[in-house]
């Protein structure tokens, strides 16, 4: 059975359209109260107005954009119990004869500095009320992307980043939704190449089913991939090689990670 979200706040950005637009209808037919977060103030007062929430521009390279919007959130609704850190955009050069600097930094400054920046603002209200995150990231983030390694190489950062805060906040929980080629906006430009090859297009609705598993789930840190043909669950990130003491024995990361010592003692 779906979990009751009565009462609850989530914030979405890129909210106005595709997976943000439809995980906003999906919370708030179970009682959530939403606020929409975009730079498309049309659409996003549209997706707001059906679901009974708010909108509030948010150009998620802004931190002080990302902090209004969290500070709405609040001031609207009493608090923030979900933070879905969901905007994003394609590259559209890769690192050869068309590389195009500006390009680079959008897409860096959108889909991980996005991320990094709605981090830092939810998380106050976030330990506040127990709450959680969830990061879009990619299927591109989990495995090679040669033809837009730029992207790849952002959302294997948001998926490293996502890895990184589920150990260090253990009243919040982090969590990355990682889904194949969707049919949302961003695959626009290779929509047609995707049907020649006949690569599945996953429905939006499918995508939001598992971000809706994340939001009723208990784990943290986990990133989880949705693929057609296979149901969606946290990838396994197999054996990896560290922290372990001399004898092979794993040493609790939380506990023994040197760089969290290090900080907690400057």
């Amino acid at each position: 059975m779906p979990v009751e979200l009565s009462g609850k706040v989530a914030l979405i950005t890129g909210g106005s359209n595709g997976i943000g637009a439809a995980a906003a209808r999906r919370l708030a037919s179970l009682g959530a109260r939403v606020v929409v977060a975009d730079v498309d103030a049309d659409q996003g007062k549209v997706v707001a107005d059906e679901v009974g929430g708010v909108f509030v521009r948010c150009d998620v390279t802004s931190p002080a954009d990302s902090a209004d919007a969290v500070a709405l959130a609040v001031r609207e609704f009493g608090g923030l119990d979900i933070a879905f850190l969901n905007a994003g955009i394609g590259t559209g050069c890769s690192l050869g004869d068309d590389f195009d600097v500006e390009k680079y930094r959008r897409a860096m400054a959108i889909n991980l500095d996005g991320v990094v920046y709605g981090v830092h603002a939810a998380l106050p209200a976030l330990k506040a009320s127990g709450g959680q995150i969830i990061a879009t990231a990619s299927m591109a983030g989990l495995m090679p992307t040669p033809g837009d390694p730029v992207y790849g190489a952002n959302k294997a950062a948001v998926v490293g980043l996502v890895r990184a805060l589920g150990g260090a906040y253990p009243d919040v929980r982090v969590n990355a939704l990682c889904p194949a080629f969707a049919d949302t906006n961003i695959i626009t430009p290779l929509r047609s190449t995707l049907e020649e090859i006949g690569m599945p297009i996953l429905p939006v609705s499918v995508v939001v089913d598992t971000f809706m598993s994340i939001v009723e789930g208990s784990g943290t840190g986990e990133a989880w991939f949705v693929q057609a043909g296979r149901p969606s669950e946290p990838f396994g990130f197999r054996n990896p090689p560290g922290p372990r003491a001399a004898d092979g024995s794993r040493v609790a990361a939380a506990q023994k990670d040197p760089i969290s010592l290090a900080l907690k003692e400057s």
